[in-house]
Protein backbone atom coordinates (compact mmCIF):
# COMPACT_ATOMS: atom_id res chain seq x y z
CA UNK A 1 0.00 0.00 0.00
CA UNK A 2 1.10 3.12 -0.89
CA UNK A 3 1.20 6.03 2.05
CA UNK A 4 0.44 8.62 -0.78
CA UNK A 5 -3.06 6.67 -1.55
CA UNK A 6 -4.02 7.83 1.88
CA UNK A 7 -5.65 11.03 2.50
CA UNK A 8 -4.79 12.88 5.96
CA UNK A 9 -8.07 15.47 4.45
CA UNK A 10 -11.04 16.31 6.26
CA UNK A 11 -14.08 17.81 4.27
CA UNK A 12 -17.01 16.76 5.65
CA UNK A 13 -18.62 16.96 9.07
CA UNK A 14 -20.89 13.71 9.10
CA UNK A 15 -18.29 11.26 8.64
CA UNK A 16 -16.24 13.05 10.92
CA UNK A 17 -18.69 13.36 13.93
CA UNK A 18 -19.18 9.10 13.80
CA UNK A 19 -15.68 8.56 13.88
CA UNK A 20 -14.02 10.85 16.43
CA UNK A 21 -15.91 14.02 16.85
CA UNK A 22 -18.13 12.70 19.25
CA UNK A 23 -15.31 11.67 21.11
CA UNK A 24 -13.83 15.11 20.82
CA UNK A 25 -16.47 16.82 22.24
CA UNK A 26 -16.20 14.50 25.53
CA UNK A 27 -12.53 16.25 25.41
CA UNK A 28 -13.29 19.78 25.08
CA UNK A 29 -14.81 20.39 28.30
CA UNK A 30 -11.98 19.05 29.96
CA UNK A 31 -9.71 20.99 28.20
CA UNK A 32 -11.21 24.37 29.37
CA UNK A 33 -11.38 22.58 32.72
CA UNK A 34 -7.66 22.30 32.77
CA UNK A 35 -6.91 25.46 31.14
CA UNK A 36 -8.92 27.53 33.94
CA UNK A 37 -9.40 31.03 31.58
CA UNK A 38 -10.90 33.70 33.23
CA UNK A 39 -14.26 34.65 32.22
CA UNK A 40 -14.53 37.73 29.63
CA UNK A 41 -11.81 36.47 27.63
CA UNK A 42 -11.35 36.37 23.52
CA UNK A 43 -11.21 33.12 22.29
CA UNK A 44 -10.13 31.89 18.77
CA UNK A 45 -10.39 28.40 17.67
CA UNK A 46 -7.81 27.16 15.07
CA UNK A 47 -8.76 24.60 12.64
CA UNK A 48 -11.99 24.49 14.80
CA UNK A 49 -13.92 21.74 12.18
CA UNK A 50 -17.47 20.77 13.36
CA UNK A 51 -17.26 23.82 15.94
CA UNK A 52 -17.26 21.03 18.64
CA UNK A 53 -14.50 23.20 21.20
CA UNK A 54 -16.13 26.57 20.08
CA UNK A 55 -19.71 25.29 21.40
CA UNK A 56 -17.75 24.03 24.52
CA UNK A 57 -16.22 27.61 25.24
CA UNK A 58 -18.93 29.26 24.57
CA UNK A 59 -21.28 27.18 26.80
CA UNK A 60 -18.06 26.73 29.51
CA UNK A 61 -15.92 29.55 29.46
CA UNK A 62 -17.84 32.78 29.50
CA UNK A 63 -15.94 34.72 26.66
CA UNK A 64 -16.53 38.01 25.48
CA UNK A 65 -15.99 36.49 21.70
CA UNK A 66 -15.50 33.46 20.01
CA UNK A 67 -13.71 32.99 16.18
CA UNK A 68 -13.33 29.87 14.76
CA UNK A 69 -10.92 29.64 11.95
CA UNK A 70 -11.17 26.12 9.62
CA UNK A 71 -10.06 25.93 5.97
CA UNK A 72 -12.34 22.93 5.10
CA UNK A 73 -15.46 24.42 3.38
CA UNK A 74 -17.50 20.89 4.09
CA UNK A 75 -16.57 21.58 7.92
CA UNK A 76 -17.15 25.09 7.77
CA UNK A 77 -20.91 24.75 7.08
CA UNK A 78 -21.20 21.72 10.20
CA UNK A 79 -19.57 24.38 12.01
CA UNK A 80 -21.99 26.96 11.43
CA UNK A 81 -25.46 24.88 11.50
CA UNK A 82 -23.94 23.40 15.15
CA UNK A 83 -23.22 27.04 16.26
CA UNK A 84 -26.00 28.70 15.17
CA UNK A 85 -24.50 32.44 15.30
CA UNK A 86 -22.70 32.22 18.64
CA UNK A 87 -19.51 32.28 17.10
CA UNK A 88 -17.91 34.00 14.49
CA UNK A 89 -16.46 31.45 11.71
CA UNK A 90 -14.18 32.26 8.89
CA UNK A 91 -12.30 30.63 6.32
CA UNK A 92 -8.45 30.72 7.04
CA UNK A 93 -5.63 28.04 7.81
CA UNK A 94 -3.23 28.21 10.66
CA UNK A 95 -0.40 29.24 8.38
CA UNK A 96 -2.34 31.88 7.47
CA UNK A 97 -5.14 33.16 10.38
CA UNK A 98 -7.35 36.42 9.06
CA UNK A 99 -6.64 37.83 12.05
CA UNK A 100 -4.67 41.22 13.70
CA UNK A 101 -2.11 41.34 16.16
CA UNK A 102 -3.04 40.88 19.39
CA UNK A 103 -6.88 40.11 18.78
CA UNK A 104 -7.06 37.53 21.24
CA UNK A 105 -6.04 36.52 24.59
CA UNK A 106 -6.35 32.94 24.07
CA UNK A 107 -5.66 30.74 21.00
CA UNK A 108 -6.38 27.45 21.33
CA UNK A 109 -6.30 24.28 18.81
CA UNK A 110 -8.19 20.96 18.96
CA UNK A 111 -6.86 17.77 17.24
CA UNK A 112 -5.15 20.21 14.12
CA UNK A 113 -1.92 20.08 14.80
CA UNK A 114 -0.46 16.74 13.52
CA UNK A 115 -2.10 17.82 10.40
CA UNK A 116 -0.76 20.93 9.49
CA UNK A 117 1.79 21.07 7.44
CA UNK A 118 4.38 23.62 9.21
CA UNK A 119 3.17 23.42 13.36
CA UNK A 120 6.11 25.94 13.59
CA UNK A 121 4.77 28.64 11.56
CA UNK A 122 1.50 27.93 12.73
CA UNK A 123 1.96 28.36 16.09
CA UNK A 124 4.07 31.79 15.35
CA UNK A 125 0.92 32.66 13.42
CA UNK A 126 -0.88 31.78 17.02
CA UNK A 127 1.66 33.61 19.06
CA UNK A 128 1.39 36.76 16.86
CA UNK A 129 -2.71 36.84 17.46
CA UNK A 130 -2.77 36.35 20.59
CA UNK A 131 -0.10 38.89 22.08
CA UNK A 132 2.38 39.40 24.82
CA UNK A 133 0.59 37.36 27.98
CA UNK A 134 -2.02 35.63 26.26
CA UNK A 135 -2.44 32.14 26.45
CA UNK A 136 -2.02 29.20 23.30
CA UNK A 137 -3.45 25.75 24.18
CA UNK A 138 -4.01 22.73 21.97
CA UNK A 139 -4.98 19.30 22.21
CA UNK A 140 -3.78 16.26 20.52
CA UNK A 141 -4.49 12.33 20.44
CA UNK A 142 -2.23 10.30 21.52
CA UNK A 143 -1.68 7.93 18.56
CA UNK A 144 1.30 6.29 19.59
CA UNK A 145 -0.16 4.68 22.90
CA UNK A 146 -4.14 5.59 24.57
CA UNK A 147 -5.48 6.04 21.50
CA UNK A 148 -7.48 2.72 21.79
CA UNK A 149 -9.68 2.61 19.21
CA UNK A 150 -7.19 3.93 16.67
CA UNK A 151 -4.35 1.71 17.75
CA UNK A 152 -6.69 -1.96 17.45
CA UNK A 153 -7.24 -0.82 14.07
CA UNK A 154 -3.66 0.09 13.20
CA UNK A 155 -2.26 -2.76 15.36
CA UNK A 156 -4.42 -5.28 13.30
CA UNK A 157 -3.54 -3.66 9.98
CA UNK A 158 -0.24 -3.84 10.27
CA UNK A 159 -0.31 -7.33 11.19
CA UNK A 160 -2.57 -7.89 7.54
CA UNK A 161 -0.19 -5.64 5.87
CA UNK A 162 2.99 -4.39 7.28
CA UNK A 163 2.96 -1.69 4.78
CA UNK A 164 0.20 -0.18 6.69
CA UNK A 165 2.25 0.33 9.44
CA UNK A 166 4.10 3.56 7.71
CA UNK A 167 0.43 4.77 7.33
CA UNK A 168 -0.33 4.61 11.47
CA UNK A 169 -0.56 8.29 12.95
CA UNK A 170 1.19 7.03 16.31
CA UNK A 171 4.32 6.50 13.54
CA UNK A 172 3.72 9.48 11.02
CA UNK A 173 2.92 12.19 13.48
CA UNK A 174 5.63 13.06 16.31
CA UNK A 175 3.82 15.46 17.60
CA UNK A 176 1.21 12.82 19.44
CA UNK A 177 3.97 12.80 22.48
CA UNK A 178 4.39 15.20 25.34
CA UNK A 179 8.06 15.45 24.71
CA UNK A 180 7.57 16.62 21.18
CA UNK A 181 4.60 18.99 22.17
CA UNK A 182 6.49 20.52 24.52
CA UNK A 183 9.75 21.04 22.48
CA UNK A 184 7.96 22.43 19.42
CA UNK A 185 6.07 25.40 21.53
CA UNK A 186 9.65 26.07 23.24
CA UNK A 187 11.00 26.10 19.66
CA UNK A 188 8.18 29.13 19.07
CA UNK A 189 9.48 30.98 21.89
CA UNK A 190 6.55 30.10 24.05
CA UNK A 191 6.90 30.22 27.89
CA UNK A 192 5.54 28.19 30.84
CA UNK A 193 4.63 25.16 28.70
CA UNK A 194 2.39 22.58 30.75
CA UNK A 195 1.09 19.26 29.15
CA UNK A 196 -1.29 17.14 30.62
CA UNK A 197 -2.89 13.64 29.74
CA UNK A 198 -6.61 14.02 29.36
CA UNK A 199 -8.59 10.29 29.25
CA UNK A 200 -11.62 9.51 28.15
CA UNK A 201 -14.15 6.76 27.73
CA UNK A 202 -15.10 5.80 24.08
CA UNK A 203 -17.79 2.89 24.55
CA UNK A 204 -19.05 1.28 21.76
CA UNK A 205 -22.50 -0.48 22.32
CA UNK A 206 -21.05 -3.55 19.92
CA UNK A 207 -18.77 -3.75 17.22
CA UNK A 208 -20.63 -2.72 14.40
CA UNK A 209 -20.67 0.77 16.51
CA UNK A 210 -16.96 0.51 16.38
CA UNK A 211 -16.54 -0.79 12.97
CA UNK A 212 -19.10 1.42 11.29
CA UNK A 213 -17.37 4.78 11.24
CA UNK A 214 -14.34 3.37 9.81
CA UNK A 215 -16.26 3.23 6.08
CA UNK A 216 -16.34 7.07 6.07
CA UNK A 217 -13.31 7.42 4.39
CA UNK A 218 -12.18 10.36 5.92
CA UNK A 219 -9.28 10.55 7.98
CA UNK A 220 -5.65 8.11 7.72
CA UNK A 221 -7.64 5.05 9.26
CA UNK A 222 -10.96 5.15 7.63
CA UNK A 223 -9.01 6.19 4.27
CA UNK A 224 -6.99 3.38 4.57
CA UNK A 225 -9.79 0.98 5.38
CA UNK A 226 -12.05 2.29 2.30
CA UNK A 227 -8.67 1.01 -0.11
CA UNK A 228 -8.70 -1.69 0.76
CA UNK A 229 -10.40 -4.60 -1.70
CA UNK A 230 -13.62 -5.87 -0.07
CA UNK A 231 -12.13 -9.27 0.60
CA UNK A 232 -9.27 -7.52 2.92
CA UNK A 233 -11.39 -5.71 4.16
CA UNK A 234 -13.66 -8.20 5.72
CA UNK A 235 -10.26 -9.61 6.60
CA UNK A 236 -9.06 -6.69 8.54
CA UNK A 237 -12.62 -6.13 10.06
CA UNK A 238 -12.20 -9.77 11.56
CA UNK A 239 -8.83 -9.44 12.96
CA UNK A 240 -9.59 -6.42 14.75
CA UNK A 241 -12.94 -7.89 16.02
CA UNK A 242 -10.45 -10.75 17.71
CA UNK A 243 -8.47 -7.68 19.40
CA UNK A 244 -11.23 -5.98 20.98
CA UNK A 245 -12.25 -6.80 24.64
CA UNK A 246 -15.98 -7.50 23.98
CA UNK A 247 -18.36 -7.99 26.91
CA UNK A 248 -20.45 -10.58 27.51
CA UNK A 249 -23.64 -8.33 26.08
CA UNK A 250 -21.19 -7.18 22.92
CA UNK A 251 -20.15 -3.89 24.09
CA UNK A 252 -16.74 -2.48 23.97
CA UNK A 253 -15.35 -0.04 26.57
CA UNK A 254 -12.21 1.92 25.03
CA UNK A 255 -10.60 4.91 26.04
CA UNK A 256 -8.87 7.77 24.60
CA UNK A 257 -5.92 9.93 25.84
CA UNK A 258 -5.29 13.58 24.32
CA UNK A 259 -2.27 15.41 25.39
CA UNK A 260 -3.29 18.93 26.09
CA UNK A 261 -0.24 21.49 26.09
CA UNK A 262 -0.81 25.62 27.23
CA UNK A 263 1.93 28.38 27.22
CA UNK A 264 1.99 32.14 27.51
CA UNK A 265 3.05 33.66 25.36
CA UNK A 266 6.09 36.01 26.17
CA UNK A 267 7.49 39.27 24.68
Amino acid sequence: MNARQISDTWERGSPYERYVGRWSRRVAPEFLSWLGVPAGRRWVDVGCGTGALCAAILDRSAPSAVTGIEPSEGFLKTARENLAGRAALHPGNAAAIPLGDSSADVVVSGLVLNFVPDPHLALLEMARVTGKGGTIAAYVWDYAGKMELMRAFWDAAAELDPGAASLDEGVRFPLCRPDALTARFAGAGLKDIDVQAIDIPTPFSNFDDYWQPFLGGQGPAPAYAMSLEEPARMRLRERIAQRLPAQPDGSIALTARAWAVRAAVGS
